[in-house]
């Protein structure tokens, strides 16, 4: 018995081991529009609902991924050596949590991050969801070189791309998820329905009626005479944050704000439904007074309105710098002035100590005559 019994137990042991462990289901990503499908409009912006499953979750750990829209090529992730601008690109962003939607820091549970997230985190089951927003079917970015480069997405893959966050690098949260482009007309195709009947019911009787408000679309580009620039003037200070404006593009559409041809930047910014923008750009370090220039180019309509304006000095700066009459020796003379007077009373005062000290023993010329001086005839008494 004692026999058979170990021969069962060597066979279910043998039976184990020609079982292979279950292996964990590799990171993956699903996409969803409104309609469900995994697709975007070319034109306008569509917000996308980003899921996963399979991801790596640790609990406490630094950081988490980041999820991005963009394009990639060879071996992009990072972990394999792949560069942002080189090997992957994707719609730039904000850092901060209250962003415009194009990029998605997802934590993981109880980070030292986790503050900072936008996008929900990690759960302990690898899973996650978000929302975020495609701006269309090209954008504008950064390349290695810092040149402003523009990315068609109708000539090259695009999709939802997630990396590590904070610079950690993890090859088991790295995945690329394309998407498909098409149009979505029906999201606006019922506000202009509404707003033709609504026209046509406030219309009196024979009345001619108002031609119906045309959409712009890609077949009917706006021209870059009807879009504009503004900044504000109140905001246009030597280091601080300048506000600015742009009206005329297609709805939806992006927009890249540029100051001086690329000394600063912003953007892309996603145009309204009247094809209005609103932004700041923090002017940078060494800006000087004077008259500059402010670039808006629309990605789908083409259209780079500008206008000139000019920079003021930053006041506190120039009340600080404001001449006060005086050389410009003037302050190190006074300050040489104060420390011989200095040196003065501090010999004085030495001095003086000295002085009463040598009355108190008793040693001044006052209290102990010299002796008068001796001559060669005199017998002194011992």
């Amino acid at each position: 018995m004692r026999a058979r019994a170990l021969l069962t137990a060597t066979a279910l042991a043998a039976t184990a081991l020609l079982v292979p462990a279950p292996a964990q289901a590799a990171a993956r990503v699903t996409i969803k529009n409104d309609d469900g499908a995994a697709k975007v409009d070319p034109t306008y912006a569509t917000k996308i609902r980003v899921s996963g499953a399979g991801f790596q979750s640790i609990k406490g750990g630094h950081g988490g991924i980041y999820v991005f829209f963009g394009t990639v090529k060879g071996a992009w992730q990072p972990s394999k050596g792949g560069q942002v601008g080189t090997d992957y690109r994707y719609v730039p962003d904000g850092e901060s949590k209250n962003n415009q939607g194009y990029q998605r820091f997802v934590a993981f549970p109880g980070s030292d991050t986790a503050a900072a997230a936008n996008g929900g985190t990690i759960k302990s089951d690898g899973t996650w969801s978000t929302e975020m927003t495609v701006p269309g079917a090209t954008f504008k970015t950064v390349d290695r070189d810092g040149d402003v480069v523009t990315v068609d997405c109708r000539k090259v893959t695009c999709g939802v791309m997630t990396i590590g966050a904070h610079g950690v690098k993890n090859a088991k949260n790295e995945t690329f998820t394309p998407v498909s482009f098409a149009s979505l007309d029906q999201s606006v195709a019922p506000a202009a329905k509404e707003t033709a009947a609504t026209t046509a019911a406030q219309t009196p009787a024979g009345a001619a009626a108002a031609p119906a408000p045309v959409t712009p679309t890609a077949a009917t580009p706006v021209k870059a005479a009807d879009a504009t620039a503004a900044v504000d003037t109140g905001t246009a200070v030597v280091g601080r944050v300048l506000s600015f404006t742009g009206s005329g593009f297609l709805p939806g559409e992006q927009v890249v704000a540029t100051l001086d041809d690329g000394r600063a930047a912003v953007g892309p910014l996603s145009a309204g439904p009247s094809g209005e923008i609103a932004g700041v750009i923090q002017l940078p370090e060494g800006t000087t007074a004077g008259t500059h220039v402010l670039r808006l180019m629309g990605a789908a309509s083409g259209a780079t309105p500008s206008v000139n304006f000019p920079i003021a000095a930053d006041p506190s700066v120039a009340v600080a710098d404001e001449d006060d009459g005086l050389p410009d020796w003037e302050p190190f003379a006074f300050l040489a002035l104060a420390i011989v007077a200095l040196l003065g009373a501090a010999t004085f005062a030495a001095l003086r100590i000295r002085a009463i000290r040598r009355r108190r023993d008793g040693r001044t010329p006052a209290d102990h005559p010299a002796p008068p001086p001796s001559t060669g005839g005199e017998a002194h008494a011992l």
